[in-house]
């Protein structure tokens, strides 16, 4: 059962390159990062204080993997929140043992996050770290804000995005970096087609 760890910073395409892996090769798919807002979620709608890990550590171990609603938690309040509790050792660690668990379904899992090759699943089979640079990741984020009917402006997604990347490569535990046996694919410049095309050929010459 193939695992296909795939990392990078907020809107370097990872997700989208994941879902796009997980369809063409009919594996179960993963963003992790969805397990990390979902547990914000939870515990905004309780009322809980956000510092309190004994409560983030409950609301993980009630989580349903297959049951994370992209359209609810991709909201920027839940974002936000994630980022913050997702330096809480204890409760990474819940979740880590639930995507661990999830990689090891048949026939075969993608899974996209910050620390899967890494931390979550060191023995992938394939590594891949897409990453693309601030300015193009920010306009992304920017253009997704408005397709949804929200509003912004480009420094403050960019503030944004770059005070996210110094958190998630900052943090003590499971910092974001690629995996040392990583694929490099910066996107900057690539549609998503030419993205999955580079992905294809190395899970192809990895897996055959």
């Amino acid at each position: 059962m193939p695992t296909i760890a795939i990392d990078g910073p907020a809107a370097a395409g990872k997700g989208t390159l994941s879902r796009r892996i997980a369809d063409a090769y009919g594996y179960h798919h993963l963003d992790t990062g969805l397990t990390y807002r979902a547990v914000a979620k939870a515990m905004l709608d309780q009322g809980f204080a956000l510092d309190d890990e004994r409560l983030a550590v409950d609301a993980a171990r009630g989580l349903d993997l297959s049951q994370l609603d992209r359209a609810v938690l991709s909201a920027h309040a839940i974002g936000e929140v994630a980022s913050r509790i997702a330096v809480m050792p204890d409760m990474r660690r819940e979740l880590v043992e639930a995507q661990r668990r999830f990689s090891r379904r048949y026939p075969g899992a993608v899974l996209d996050g910050r620390d899967i090759g890494t931390v979550v699943c060191p023995d992938a089979e394939v590594k891949l770290y897409v990453t693309a640079s601030a300015d193009v990741r920010a306009q992304r984020r920017l253009d997704e804000i408005r397709a949804n009917g929200g509003s912004g402006d480009f420094d403050t997604v960019l503030a944004d995005l770059v005070k996210r990347d110094a958190r998630d490569m900052g943090r003590a535990d499971s910092p974001l970096k690629p995996a040392a046996d990583a694929h490099l694919i910066d996107t900057s410049e690539m549609g998503i087609e030419a993205a999955f095309q580079a992905a294809k050929a190395i899970i192809d010459a990895r897996l055959k």
